[in-house]
Order: structure tokens, then sequence, then C-alpha cells
């Protein structure tokens, strides 16, 4: 299998993820009115296993180093195999969650505080799990995303709005995305042999990792999507016919699309961690949160509504958070 050799090459990856992961999200952007986000989400989790499948039998399958993916995934104890699909489970409940914000307040509130609450949580137990880099760095790092986190907050609730009620439920959804969302990479990390080149027996090799992640995500989808279908926080009732009768080619691909760039992110982080440790390739990950904010401040405008003081604080969160980046990225030079 295709293996990480070098922690620059690693911190590239990581950057890739970042990327992927605070632009998937315009997908959603793209499609059509009558296109809620959980018919949307339907063929997010499909690309999400799609890509998950073919990086298996393709990159996990060839090369001299490690377990091809059907020998790790057969050697496998079903108590590891359990923790990466759980892993996926964990993780569903939190991106549904995020896309119901993302739907309610956009990509500058949802990320910002969903996802970079779960960058502090992640990296926090990640580091614990694999106590990899300086946790000087690491800690400091991550108080400067605590306050971009908090200075975004403040900026958002600074938009007019229809009701308090919106604002207070953006947020709050929020932060259950960042506790939930936080929880989930440790526990995958636990599943993964920490030597790829001689792999533990018994434990994963990322790329069967991903798949199992992946499949508890699909599969969860009919548990947690299928309830925000028929008891929407925001928005109308949808069914299992509105995804056939409703949707464009556009919408479908759309959704295909998005959990496709998502899924790259995270395999890419996923084969950093060797190199980069746990804590540091899930920072570097949820750096996202700035890449996201990026397009909904200036892309998608959606603070054009914002008294024109919000812009020192934005200039605020993408410095704290730029800097909190930064320093997770010297941690383990």
């Amino acid at each position: 299998m295709l293996i990480i050799e070098s922690y620059t090459t690693a911190i590239i990856m990581c950057i890739i993820t970042m990327i992927c992961w605070g632009s998937w999200a315009n997908t959603m952007k793209i499609t059509g009115s009558k296109w809620t986000f959980q018919l949307f989400y339907w063929d997010y989790s499909l690309g999400v296993l799609l890509l998950s499948l073919i990086l298996a039998f393709t990159a996990g399958s060839f090369g001299e180093s490690g377990r091809p993916f059907l020998t790790d995934l057969t050697q496998a104890d079903l108590y590891y195999i359990f923790l990466a699909f759980l892993a996926g489970v964990i993780f569903n409940l939190s991106n549904v969650l995020l896309v119901t914000v993302i739907d309610l307040a956009g990509m500058a509130i949802a990320f910002p505080i969903g996802v970079g609450l779960a960058l502090v949580v992640g990296v926090t137990l990640g580091y614990f799990v694999d106590p990899a880099g300086n946790p000087v760095l690491i800690f400091t790092g991550l108080a400067g995303v605590i306050l971009a986190i908090i200075i975004d907050g403040i900026a958002y609730g600074k938009i007019p709005s229809e009701g308090n009620k919106s604002v207070v439920k953006g947020i709050l959804i929020s932060l259950v995305v960042g506790i939930v969302m936080g929880v989930f990479y440790p526990i995958l990390v636990t599943s993964l042999s920490q030597d790829l080149v001689n792999p533990e027996v018994g434990k994963l090799t990322p790329y069967s990792a991903i798949v199992m992640f992946a499949l508890g995500l699909f599969l969860s989808s009919f548990i947690w999507n299928f309830y925000l279908m028929r008891r929407p926080i925001v928005g109308v009732k949808v069914s299992f016919k509105d995804y056939f009768t409703l949707g464009t080619r556009k919408d479908h691909l759309a959704g295909l699309l998005g959990g496709i760039i998502w899924m790259l992110g995270f395999s890419f982080m996923t084969l950093a961690q060797d190199q980069a440790g746990a804590a540091i390739s899930y920072g570097l990950g949820q750096g996202a949160t700035m890449i996201a904010a990026f397009w909904g401040v200036f892309i998608w405008k959606e603070f054009r509504t914002a008294p024109k003081s919000v812009n020192k604080l934005l200039v605020a969160m993408f410095t704290f958070f730029i800097l909190g980046l930064s320093l997770l990225v010297i941690a383990k030079l």
C-alpha cells in the first residue's frame, strides 16, 4: 500500500485536507432551491463511500509496504473494525448537524464555531492518544483557535435576524457539533496500527479504517439523516420520494462531488497522521474553519447585513486562526 514517509509530505497533505474540508460545503450551496440539505446528504454519503473504496482497491492494495486492503481487513480484530465503524457513526451525527447549521446560519458561523470547537476537542484528545509534538506550541495554538471561535460568535451575534432565536439556535447547534465531532478522530486513531511498514496484528491500516469509517457514515445516515427528514430543525419535511422526483442531475452530482471532496481530505489526513501525529494532522485538517469562513465571508457574503464594525472582528478572527494553525504546524519541527 502507499504510505507517507516524510513529515513535509504529511504537512502538505494536511493542508490539502484543510482546503477540501473547508470547501466541500460549497457544493450544497449550488443545488436548486427545492433540494434540501437532507436530500443533498444522501448523495454526499454515497460519494464518501465511493471514494473510500476506490482508494482502498488502488493505493491501498498496491506497493511493497504494509498489508494490502483485503488482507488487512480479513486479519483485523472485530474490536478495531467496530471502532473505525463507530467513528464514522459519531462523525456523521455531527456532520448532519453541521449542514443543518450551514442551512440555518451559513458557513461563516457553522465552521468557525462548530468545527473550530471540534479542532480543540479533537487535538486535545488526539494528543493524549498519540502525544507527538511540542505540547506548549500545540496548546498555545489551540488557545488562538478558541479566541477566534469566541470572536466569530460575537460577530455572528451582530447580524440582524428575524429574531434572536435563529442566532441562539445556530450557536447552540454549532457547540453540539463541535463536542461530538471532536470525539470521532481519537476513536479512529485507536483502531490504527502505529507502524504502517510492519503493521500490528489485529489493527487496521489507514485504507481499511477509512472504508469502515465510510461504511459507518453511510449506514448511519439512515438513522441521523432520516430523522431530520421527518423532524427537521430548519425547513420542511421531505421524503425518499422527493429524492427521486425533485433532484436534477446537477443536484445529484453536486452531492456526490461534495462527498468525494470531503473523503479526499479525510483520507489524506488519516494517511498523514503516521508522520505528523494524530493531534497535528487533525488540527491542521480542521483548519478548514478558516477556509470555510473565507468562502462564507467573501464569496457568499454571509455578513453583508452586519454593521461595518464587524469587519474588525472578522480580521481578528482570521488572525487568531492563522496564528493558532501556524503553531500547530511548527509543533513537531
